[in-house]
Parts: C-alpha cells; sequence; structure tokens
C-alpha cells in the first residue's frame, strides 16, 4: 500500500531509509530556504508548458517505452558499494531504481504522474525540482541525473541542478550526469525537431557553449542491453512508435569524428528544440491530460499518424559545455567524461 503525506524533507527520508521502509511515496513539503536566487527556483512558463505539463500527459505511454538500462548507467550503478544510498533527481517511471540490489535508491521527478507509476512498482519515491532537491546536505553516497538537464531552459538552472546533485551526496560521493548532445549521431532526427528561434538565457562571453574547444575526447557508441524483450518484439515496438525518438537506442555502429553531426550548416549553433512525442489515438491516456490540451493548443492532432503530437522543450549541450557547467563549482572534481549514445556523460566526485 502507498501512503502520502506531507514531511519536512531533511529528516523523514533519512528515518525511512535508514529503516528500509517499504512502498512509501514521499508527497513532500520542500524548504526552499536554500542559497538561491528566486529566479532560478521559480520555474518558467516554457518548461511548465512544454517539459511538466507534457510528461503527466504521456506517463503511461512514455513509461511503456523506458524498459532498457544504458549500460554506462548500468555499470556506475553496479560499482557502487554495498549499502550505497542513491539519490536518483529525474527518475521518470523508476527503471534504474533498484538496479543494483545491493543499494538502496530514492528517486524524485516533476512529474507526479510518474511518481504514481514510481510508488505503484514500490519505490521510495517523491515529486521534487530538480533545481529544489528534498534531501539534507551530504545525504547521499551517489546521485545520477539521467536525461534531465536538456529539460532545463536556462543556464543558470542547469548550473544550480548540477549544484544541488553535488550538494546532496557525502564528500567523495559520485554524481552521474547524462544529456543529450547536439552532436547527433542519427542526422535524420534533427529534420523532426522544431528549432526555436526566439533565445532564451544563454551564456555570454568566455565560456560559453558557442565557443568550442578543441575535444580530446573520442566519440564511440555502444549496444544498449533489453532484459525483458526479444530483440523480435524490441523491433516491432520500435517500428511502431518510431517518431518518440528516444524510445530505443539510436544506432549501434561504431562512430567518429566524422559522423556526429550537430546539424547542417543553416543550423548554425542551434540548441533550443521541440521534440515531439506521438500519443496515439488508443492510448487511455487521451481522454485525460490529452483533451484539455488539445483545448488550450498546447498539443495537436495527426490524424494521419493517429496521434495526439506534444512538443517537448530540449536544449542540447553541445561538446564542453557540461564540462563548463562544472569547471565554476569549487566542491566537485570531474573524474571521466565522455560521449555515449548521443549524449554528453560525466562523472563527478565531491570533494
Amino acid at each position: 500500500m502507498t501512503h502520502a503525506f506531507m514531511v519536512d524533507a531533511a529528516s523523514s527520508l533519512t528515518s525511512h531509509a535508514s529503516e528500509g521502509h517499504p512502498h512509501i511515496q514521499l508527497s513532500m513539503k520542500v524548504n526552499t530556504n536554500r542559497k538561491s536566487s528566486s529566479s532560478v527556483q521559480s520555474t518558467p512558463d516554457i518548461e511548465k508548458k512544454y517539459v511538466h505539463h507534457v510528461y503527466d500527459a504521456i506517463a503511461p505511454h512514455f513509461s511503456s517505452t523506458r524498459f532498457a538500462k544504458w549500460p554506462k548507467v548500468s555499470t556506475f550503478l553496479s560499482s557502487l558499494p554495498q549499502g550505497s544510498l542513491v539519490l536518483d533527481a529525474g527518475c521518470g517511471n523508476g527503471k534504474y531504481l533498484g538496479l543494483n540490489p545491493n543499494c538502496y535508491y530514492i528517486g524524485c521527478d516533476i512529474s507526479s504522474s510518474l511518481i504514481n507509476i514510481c510508488a505503484e512498482r514500490g519505490h521510495e519515491v517523491v515529486v521534487a525540482d530538480a533545481v529544489i532537491l528534498p534531501y539534507r546536505t551530504g545525504f547521499g553516497d551517489a546521485s545520477i541525473s539521467i536525461a534531465v538537464l536538456h529539460h532545463l531552459s536556462t543556464e543558470s538552472r542547469r548550473r544550480k541542478a548540477i549544484e544541488e546533485l553535488i550538494r546532496v551526496v557525502r564528500k567523495g560521493g559520485l554524481v552521474l550526469i547524462t544529456v543529450w548532445a547536439a552532436e547527433q549521431e542519427d542526422r535524420s532526427l534533427l529534420t523532426k525537431w522544431t528549432p526555436l528561434t526566439q533565445k532564451l538565457e544563454e551564456w555570454v562571453g568566455p565560456g560559453s557553449p558557442r565557443i568550442r574547444s578543441p575535444s580530446t575526447l573520442t566519440l564511440k557508441s555502444i549496444p544498449e542491453t533489453e532484459e525483458s524483450y526479444t530483440g523480435n518484439k524490441l523491433k516491432n515496438i520500435a517500428e511502431q512508435y518510431e517518431e518518440n525518438v528516444e524510445m530505443v537506442a539510436p544506432s549501434t555502429s561504431e562512430v567518429g569524428n566524422s559522423s556526429v553531426v550537430s546539424g547542417d550548416s543553416s543550423d548554425g549553433n542551434q540548441q533550443e528544440y521541440f521534440v515531439p512525442w506521438h500519443l496515439p489515438y488508443h492510448r487511455a491516456e487521451i481522454s485525460g491530460h490529452s483533451a484539455c490540451a488539445l483545448e488550450t493548443g498546447l498539443a495537436k492532432k495527426d490524424d494521419k499518424k493517429c496521434a495526439v503530437v506534444y512538443n517537448r522543450y530540449y536544449h542540447v549541450f553541445m561538446e564542453g559545455e557540461l564540462e563548463r557547467l562544472v569547471s565554476g563549482i569549487d566542491d566537485a572534481v570531474i573524474v571521466d567524461k565522455f560521449y555515449d549514445k548521443s549524449n554528453w556523460c560525466i562523472i563527478l566526485e565531491k570533494l
């Protein structure tokens, strides 16, 4: 049974984690009295409309496509010492919660619909904003943020989210972050995304993500692992929902610098996009959030594909941008960085 209750974020989570209390959904009242400007804590409308609302609307369908584990994330979690407490910020449907059975996990996500799915699966989870994590300083042994930061629409919020991931782990604790790369392996995906012409808050001057330094990284692609589906079944799902580009792994062929692209010359340094999600008409959730979204114009019908189409906001990261975000943070050091499946990834250690 899932219990919902209001708690102070710091102390209650500690007691429940130490007691191993099962099947708890934490509906948390977060203390926002932290060293953060109100502008950073205040969620921009573009995120409310094109991230929060969208994931609440598509949650069951989105969750049904999330079963494969990224090998690099699996390797990171599997390498943690027995008894480690892992905090998953932006846990989605909870596919990484419990991956290493020797660790303890607490997840959070801004989408209450996705958190409900996690709670039904018996995970300890809470609705929370990535820039105001509801855990006390030094609470966990490791934290992860998988495909989350690219949904934050300003540089200050992306930096604050990284600072929060570092804050909540102990000294010597590790942080894994992955984000979508502007340098996509499959250039055809870019034709399905809508570039945003109105620029949001971005870096200006030295250190700007638009000022790219030469990279010493070797770009490699490694295959996904898939535990509960056969290859043919995975292929059939991919064919059925090919427009929902996150669902299955991109090409698993080895790629070099020459095949990784950031768009053609007309795209320039474009980093802000709307990425579509096609919700099939036959899905049960069509009658809920989607009916309202269609009325307000937040979603549109595509009768040819028999789907309601939502746009999700993405800020894709250019090469070196993630490292530059971390460079001004004094209490963490980069211990690994790599490119994997059209994602830029870093592992940090808290000092």
